[in-house]
C-alpha cells in the first residue's frame, strides 16, 4: 500500500515521542496496533465476500449453462421420441395393411397335384414307379424281431 521505509518509521516514532511524550505513546501505539488489526480483518473480510460473490456468479453461471444444455437435450429427445414413434406408428400400419390384404390360400382352392408328375430337384423315375394307390410309407418286415439293445444284451448276428 504505502513505501515506508526504517527510517521513515523512525521519523514518525522519533515525532511521535516528541508530540505524545513518553507516558502516552505506548497507550496510543496500543490502540493503533488494535485499529490497524481491525482495518486488516475488515479489509481480508471484504476480500472474502467479493470472492464469494464472484465464485457464487460463477456457480450461476454454469447452474445456467447446465440448465440450457438440458433444455436442448430434453427438446432433442423429445424429437427423437416423435421420430420413433412416428416410425411405429408406419409400421404398424404397414403390418395392419399386410393382415388386410388376401393371402394366396385364401383366394381359392388349391389345385390338385398329380402324384405321378415329378417336382423340381426329384427323380422323375422314382416318382413314376410310385402308384397312386401306395402310400409312400416304408414297408416294415413285420416278421423280424427288434433289436435287443441296453446293459447285458448283445446285438443278435
Amino acid at each position: 500500500m504505502f513505501d515506508v521505509g526504517f527510517s521513515e518509521l523512525l521519523l514518525i516514532g522519533v515525532v511521535a515521542l516528541i508530540v505524545l511524550g513518553p507516558e502516552r505513546l505506548p497507550k496510543v501505539a496500543r490502540t493503533l496496533g488494535a485499529l490497524l488489526g481491525r482495518l486488516n480483518r475488515y479489509a481480508a473480510q471484504v476480500k472474502q465476500d467479493i470472492d464469494r460473490e464472484m465464485q457464487l456468479d460463477e456457480l450461476r453461471k454454469v447452474q445456467k449453462d447446465m440448465q440450457e444444455a438440458a433444455q436442448k437435450y430434453e427438446i432433442m429427445a423429445g424429437q427423437r421420441v416423435h421420430d420413433v414413434e412416428e416410425t411405429v406408428r408406419a409400421e404398424v400400419a404397414q403390418v395392419d395393411q399386410a393382415l388386410q390384404e388376401p393371402h394366396p390360400a385364401e383366394t381359392g382352392p388349391v389345385p390338385a397335384v398329380d402324384p405321378t408328375t415329378p417336382v423340381a430337384g426329384e427323380n422323375p423315375t422314382t416318382v413314376a414307379a410310385e402308384s397312386p394307390s401306395s402310400p409312400s410309407i416304408p414297408k416294415v418286415d413285420e416278421t423280424a424281431a427288434p433289436p435287443q439293445t441296453g446293459p447285458g444284451h448283445s446285438p443278435v448276428a
